[in-house]
């Protein structure tokens, strides 16, 4: 008995369309954002709803085959800013549309991230955006197969079926590579990323590049793994620093990475730049707010978010479109962090 009243007292569209002095299918019509209906009218019906605090199922909606207005978005953390930076732009996005976010982290757990994606996807949700995933081919197939609308950011779709956003990760680091040689560094460290994922690839691929263009041969020893994270830098950039040779630069493959590496090189007692020249990439905003002000490859982030749910939003409304893919530029950002090898 008291399980039922409780169930009484919250509010259903049939509450509100009775508030209202409406029908059903007018409140329905209303709340999904329909354009078609008299603004007298959908002010009476809103008026309804917030006085009865009545609060829509998306998930039923989108069962009954409409649409929920919800986008998910799967991040593998919220730690750093270069997640934060992709994310602001996917807000600023959906603030212009009739759509919400909902966001799943997945914390790099091995195996997961498939499970979640489907969690999400069955969670009533219009789309889904995939930042930086590490998820298996078989699963973006399957999302092919079922017509589900998503966007890969920052990371290869090897299907080729679906849309992906991402940047210049190759011609950022060869130019970021290229401009250390340009100062005379002939032996330069690379800290390389998360194992697994396009930019770690590429951006290897670049570093390599340069050095073979500039007649420089690799050195696997000055090739230390990292992961994208700080601690993982710090650690790179200590085995670099340990060589009886150790480079005079260290090209990391992302601003975190690069500002571990900052703290094992002040650790060593070494100067940045006089000792040993630093360059990152992303230009998160820690990247300018400490010293020395950190040389970075700018890689626009918020416009990656952004573009990303544009074309996702495109992907829900057109359905019979071919999938985009996008690839946007990177610019090498020179501040206080590199100069000459010394002697």
């Amino acid at each position: 008995m008291h399980r039922e009243a409780k169930r009484s007292l919250t509010p259903t569209i049939y509450d509100v369309a009775r508030e209202a002095g409406v029908s059903y299918s007018t409140v329905s019509r209303t709340l999904s954002g329909y354009e078609f209906v008299k603004p007298s009218t959908r002010e009476k019906v809103l008026r309804a709803a917030e006085k009865l605090g009545y609060v829509p199922n998306h998930q039923a909606r989108s069962l009954a085959g409409g649409r929920s207005h919800l986008i998910g978005v799967l991040v593998p953390g919220l730690n750093n800013s270069y997640i934060g930076e992709i994310l602001r732009g996917i807000d600023e996005a959906l603030a212009e549309s009739e759509y919400n976010l909902l966001l799943y982290t997945t914390h790099r757990r091995q195996g997961k991230e498939s499970h979640y994606a489907a969690t999400i996807m069955n969670s009533g949700v219009d789309g889904l955006l995939l930042v930086v995933p590490l998820m298996a081919t078989p699963y973006l197939d399957t999302l092919h197969e079922r017509d589900f609308p998503c966007v890969v950011i920052d990371q290869s779709e090897e299907t080729q079926k679906g849309a992906v956003v991402s940047g210049t990760n190759w011609q950022g680091a060869f130019e970021a590579t290229e401009y250390l040689i340009g100062l005379g560094h002939c032996r330069i460290g690379f800290i390389s990323g998360l194992a697994g994922l396009t930019s770690t690839t590429e951006r290897l691929a670049g570093y390599s590049a340069a050095l073979a263009q500039h007649g420089l041969a690799l050195d696997e020893r000055l090739i230390a793994e990292g992961s994208f994270l700080q601690e993982g830098g710090y650690t790179a950039a200590q085995q670099l620093l340990a060589l009886p040779d150790r480079p005079t630069a260290i090209f990391a493959a992302n601003d975190l990475s690069a500002l571990g590496a900052m703290e094992a090189v002040r650790e060593h007692g070494l100067r940045i730049p006089k000792d040993i020249s630093l360059v990152g990439f992303d230009d998160i905003p820690q990247a300018s707010l400490g010293y020395p002000k950190l040389t970075t490859v700018r890689q626009p982030l918020s416009e990656m978010g952004r573009e990303a749910a544009n074309i996702l939003l495109e992907e829900i409304a057109h359905p019979e479109q071919p999938r985009r893919r996008v690839t946007l530029p990177t610019k090498l950002i020179i501040r206080d962090s590199c100069c000459p090898p010394a002697g």
